[in-house]
């Protein structure tokens, strides 16, 4: 959220997509009778355009893989937290992925097939989102990279066999 303003204001056309609930899942709960939807559109409210920013809540499935198809960027952040099935979703769909540097993500994206940016630096991760986003071209190879990650390591083909052999042990 801290980085739409410099987002917005870098890519004059660009549209930002937030998909989910606001609800916590894990994590510390918000302050008491507030979500930390409103507590950090509070704090960038007066710097962003509503217009460009749609927060679209739980959608279904086929809805949220149409979306990741069609994005120009995938911001994924997670601190500290284990590597997520949407991480995985979105390398499928060929996004170009802006994930945090957090240990979880290691394993996974490796700068051919996504880039990494420090956590808390929202600048850094904003530059990064709007040169992603003025240079599609220059990222397909690694729309390509994420999309073979996903398939060579996280596929239903590779990953089937290896939980009933290790079932079975």
């Amino acid at each position: 959220m801290r980085a739409l303003p410099q987002i917005l204001r870098l890519r004059p056309n660009a549209h930002i997509i937030i998909i989910g609930d606001d609800k916590v899942s894990y994590g510390a709960a918000p302050p008491p009778g507030r979500s930390w939807k409103s507590v950090y559109l509070d704090e960038v409210a007066d710097r962003i355009d509503p217009r460009r920013v749609h927060f679209l809540g739980p959608v279904p499935y086929a809805t949220y893989i149409k979306a990741l198809q069609v994005s120009s960027a995938h911001v994924y952040l997670t601190y500290p937290f284990v590597l997520s099935w949407s991480l995985i979703e979105a390398m499928s769909a060929g996004c170009i992925v802006i994930a945090s540097n957090t240990g979880p993500l290691h394993e996974v994206i490796d700068g051919e097939n996504g880039m990494l940016t420090p956590f808390f630096d929202v600048e850094g991760l904003a530059s990064k989102v709007a040169h992603v986003l003025a240079n599609q071209r220059t990222y397909e190879p690694m729309r390509a990279a994420a999309r073979a990650t996903a398939i060579d390591r996280y596929s239903i083909e590779r990953c089937v066999p290896k939980l009933v052999s290790f079932v079975a042990r």
